[in-house]
């Protein structure tokens, strides 16, 4: 087995999840079988890299379908379950990947998912990218192109881009209508405090939540803290969308104001030490403090470790930070991905549509191969749109169409 897995016995449990996410997946259903009678991807190897968890795994077994050699690794150490690592492993696909790796392992796991020269590679973060064009160059030449799942990653592939360093196109399927207006706004909305509540036992209803971030993720976040009966804050450097907080109904402040009036805080901008030092000292005692940014660098570790005298579990996946006058600040999931490191991540439902996006995209770069140039593309709108009619078919949903009179009416405009 060309596996690196932490136990291949986990395999029926594996096999099980995955089974149970399929029955609710039915656009990777309906591509599963195209694939399998049009093997689009034979003779082609693919690289994946995201969140290694039952849906992740379905999206692998419809590429592999396609005819595609898949080696699949986690994005984050915490994300993976190991379970369904060892179901791919069974299934014969190449994984490497357990939960809890270390910094070490997990980038070793990076580099085996790549040593076996992938054409395509599906990224979720962009640690794929960063090593293809810093560690792993020699690999570089012969990829095709590829695929980005979240807003970090393109925020670091338009980086790359705009230092004229981009060695080969890449897809923003965040950026496509069927990804963000639906995986990023309710997919998070409603994982995110699924993971909070599984993890903490503890009511939403009543407490002062105090969102950092109001894109797409933030306003998902919010939305859901609203019907929970949370009294929502939000912060925000973009004066655009602090307005809109604003005009949706919420409170809009500073975060040092809001340090001190918070019960449970949640990050969600993708930027760095959102939460630091001087937050933390004006902090309430037994404030939650969640990430779901997809760095553990928004809930800034380094600030807590120095400020407190002490720390202890206070329960599975919640490590409680002493400060020096007794209060303590619960930092959940290591400040990492809170709906994946403390929960099973986004609904099956939602994540159908992204990783339809994210198999057809694949499908795309490997048909326009030589013809694409070394930039950031968005979705084509063909494939959103088919996503999107796909989604509604499958809701037993029809919608109207425009009457020749009518489009021609339109061209007018």
């Amino acid at each position: 087995m060309n596996s690196a897995i932490r136990d291949i016995r986990l395999a029926p449990e594996g096999r099980a999840r995955i089974n149970w996410v399929r029955q609710y997946m039915p656009l990777l259903n309906e591509l599963e079988k195209e694939f399998r009678a049009e093997k689009p991807f034979e003779g082609k190897r693919i690289t994946v890299s995201v969140h290694l968890e039952a849906k992740t795994a379905y999206l692998s077994l419809v590429l592999a379908a396609g005819g595609a050699e898949v080696a699949v690794t986690g994005s984050n150490p915490l994300s993976t379950q190991d379970a369904v690592a060892a179901a791919l492993a069974e299934e014969g696909l190449k994984v490497y990947a357990w939960h809890g790796a270390s910094e070490e392992e997990y980038n070793e796991h990076l580099n085996q998912a790549l040593d076996f020269g992938p054409h395509i590679i599906i990224d979720d973060g962009g640690d794929l990218v960063h090593m293809l064009h810093t560690s792993r160059t020699d690999l570089k030449d012969g990829v095709i192109g590829g695929c980005e799942e979240t807003t970090t990653g393109v925020l670091r592939l338009r980086a790359r881009e705009r230092e004229g360093q981009l060695a080969f196109p890449m897809f923003s399927v965040n950026d496509a209508y069927c990804k963000y207006l639906f995986d990023n706004r309710y997919g998070t909305g409603q994982s995110v405090w699924d993971g909070i509540m599984r993890t903490t036992n503890l009511i939403v209803a009543g407490k002062n939540v105090v969102i950092a971030g109001y894109g797409w993720c933030g306003k998902g976040v919010a939305m859901k803290a609203k019907g929970l009966g949370a009294n929502v804050i939000i912060t925000e450097v973009d004066p655009v969308k602090a307005l809109e907080a604003v005009m949706d109904g919420f409170r809009v402040m500073t975060m040092d104001e809001a340090a001190s009036i918070g019960d449970i805080f949640i990050t969600v901008t993708g930027c760095i030490k959102v939460i630091r030092k001087e937050h933390f000292k004006k902090m309430k005692d037994g404030v939650l403090l969640a990430n779901a940014g997809h760095f553990d660098v928004e809930v800034w570790k380094p600030g807590l470790e120095k400020l407190c005298v002490d720390k202890k579990p206070m329960r599975k996946n919640i490590m409680g930070y002493v400060m020096e006058d007794g209060r303590i600040l619960n930092l959940l999931a290591e400040g990492r991905l809170v709906n994946l490191a403390s929960g099973d991540g986004h609904p099956a439902e939602i994540m159908d549509m992204s990783f339809a996006l994210q198999a057809l995209c694949a499908r795309y770069v490997m048909e326009n191969e030589g013809r694409l140039q070394n930039r950031v593309y968005q979705v084509p709108e063909e494939i959103d749109q088919r996503v999107a009619r796909m989604k509604l078919a499958s809701m037993g949903i029809q919608i109207d169409t425009l009457t020749p009179e009518q489009a021609e009416y339109l061209k007018t405009y």
